[in-house]
């Protein structure tokens, strides 16, 4: 199955305005930036291919493992990160040293979907705030533009 940026992007709007809610991955009911990344996944791929097990707000800070990127490695294709595009997924670190923890999907160059505690999945600027956080690019899987 081949996959353009544009159907990924479109995908993640359907997102928008979907309620913060950890651990979840259902549309217009709530997620965390990992659920709309998933919730992606299944309206752009299918299936998931491996199950999410229980994870506490703090999960990257206590183990100090790589696990989301680890993640993103067995079923994403990585993208230089300064050469991300739209539809691509961006992993962030909260400061140097520290495992990435939080993801979007790019909705543009400039622009990006996210969900974040306190607030509803948007589409936001990638402001130099957040672009000197990007640890990781990845596409998905079968892009064909």
């Amino acid at each position: 199955m081949s996959l353009r940026r544009s159907d990924i992007v479109r995908a993640a709007r359907a997102w928008i305005g979907t309620p913060y809610a950890h651990q979840c991955s259902t549309l217009g009911a709530g997620c965390d930036c990992l659920g709309l990344v998933r919730g992606v996944w299944r309206a752009c791929v299918g299936p998931e291919r491996e199950e999410i097990g229980p994870y506490t707000p703090d999960w990257a800070e206590a183990s100090g493992e790589e696990r989301l990127a680890q993640a993103a490695f067995r079923h994403l294709a990585p993208v230089a990160v300064d050469a991300f595009g739209p539809g691509d997924v961006l992993l962030f670190r909260w400061r140097d040293g520290a495992p990435a923890k939080h993801c979007a999907i790019a909705s543009s160059p400039a622009s990006m979907i996210h969900a974040h505690d306190g607030a509803c999945v948007c589409e936001v600027a990638i402001s130099p705030f957040w672009r000197r956080r990007i640890a990781y690019a990845f596409a998905f899987p079968n892009i064909v533009d």
